[in-house]
């Protein structure tokens, strides 16, 4: 990993409250560490390891049987652009946590490709995140981490693993990929938790 392609253009926005140091975009812009997997529906798999190491597994079949819901969230990514009412389709948290039997604090998501990033298991919870496979009424494309992805809009947005394969549950915190590359364990928009220490 390590290959970053920023490619986007946005504008100052006024009028409307952005998180600090924020500006506005109506692109949907692509930035990745490392190439792009393709990942077809009928090998698509989503896991959820407890920390006893009890595993909870769902097929592409098994997520688009869950109840779905439309989302519209503002998102906002570390390097600065922020992009308002996206719209996406997708499973809550809420439900696939539902019968997990867990009392850990920390969830490491994983991906296809291999990114991981840390997320307090508090923030995927009560209608916060999302396993989401549509965009803008169409499925995901692979570039913005099709065929499905994290969706946790009240952190930045590398918060939002795309090409999501797991989630992880810990009693204790592990840093994901950006985390220990030196960005903030949190990533709270608001507060302008950017990076370590922020």
């Amino acid at each position: 990993m390590g290959i970053v392609s920023p490619g986007f253009t946005g504008r100052q926005r006024g009028g409307t409250e952005l998180p600090p140091g924020q500006y506005l975009t109506r692109d949907f812009p692509v930035l990745s560490a490392g190439p792009t997997p393709h990942v077809l529906t009928e090998h698509w798999e989503f896991t959820v390891t407890s920390e006893t190491g009890e595993k909870y597994r769902w097929d592409w079949a098994a997520l688009m049987a869950l109840p779905a819901e439309e989302i519209t969230k503002d998102i906002h990514c570390v390097t600065r652009w922020s992009k308002l009412q996206t719209t996406w389709k997708g499973v809550s948290l809420d439900t696939l946590l539902a019968d997990v039997e867990t009392g850990a604090d920390y969830a490491m998501a994983h991906s296809y490709g291999g990114y991981t990033t840390n997320v307090p298991v508090d923030d995927l919870l009560d209608g916060q995140s999302w396993i989401v496979y549509e965009f803008d009424g169409e499925p995901l494309d692979p570039e913005h981490g099709g065929p499905a992805r994290l969706l946790v809009p009240h952190l930045y947005f590398w918060k939002s693993a795309k090409w999501v394969r797991g989630l992880v549950l810990s009693d204790t915190e592990d840093l994901g990929f950006w985390e220990t590359a030196g960005y903030h364990e949190y990533g709270d928009p608001w507060k302008e938790q950017r990076y370590a220490g922020d």
